[in-house]
């Protein structure tokens, strides 16, 4: 379904809740798991997740169709799983670094957390990443987003974003081989 005939059946009274169902079941799963790679805790995901929704839902009116529905539920949830880590590294009162190695712990523990010990060291890795590294690696190598789409997700740069893709692989593979 399109963006436009999504919009089209949200719009009208009469096939609203479809369209609602149809607009959740579309993008939840992406936006979930989107969230979940940057905050890696499954109810903190969960959570966020709902706030992306609930905010989405009341800013679809002003939804202006300048971009893909996706790409702007993806800038809700950037923002999102930014001002939250910043948030939770204010109320902690922790180092940075402190609560990005707190945070590949978390995974380690998770009992949701299903891969092996490559995957544990992978998402470690990633965990490790400054906050515009990480989304960035996230967007790019997960949702294999082009660059054009992330530049309008995070408001940066495409050759920005190029660099900071190049800065966190290279992170990334020095964490993956030096352990």
């Amino acid at each position: 379904m399109t963006d436009r005939e999504l919009l089209d059946m949200i719009q009208d009274p009469e096939r609203r809740n479809a369209g609602v169902s149809k607009f959740i079941q579309q993008f939840q799963k992406p936006v979930y798991y989107y969230i979940r790679r940057m905050v890696l805790s499954h109810d903190d995901a969960d959570d966020l997740t709902q706030v992306v929704f609930i905010k989405a839902w009341k800013g679809l009116g002003g939804f202006r169709g300048d971009s893909k529905l996706s790409t702007w539920l993806y800038r809700i949830a950037h923002n999102e799983c930014i001002s939250f880590l910043r948030a939770a590294k204010r109320v902690l009162d922790v180092d940075v670094s402190e609560m990005d190695k707190s945070l590949g712990a978390a995974l380690q523990s998770d009992e949701l957390f299903s891969g092996d010990e490559i995957q544990a060291k992978l998402q470690t890795a990633i965990a490790l990443l400054p906050e515009k590294q990480k989304a960035v690696f996230i967007m790019r190598y997960y949702d294999d987003l082009k660059y054009e789409e992330m530049a309008e997700i995070t408001g940066t740069s495409v050759g920005a974003l190029k660099a900071s893709y190049h800065h966190a692989v290279h992170k990334i593979e020095a964490y993956l081989t030096e352990k």
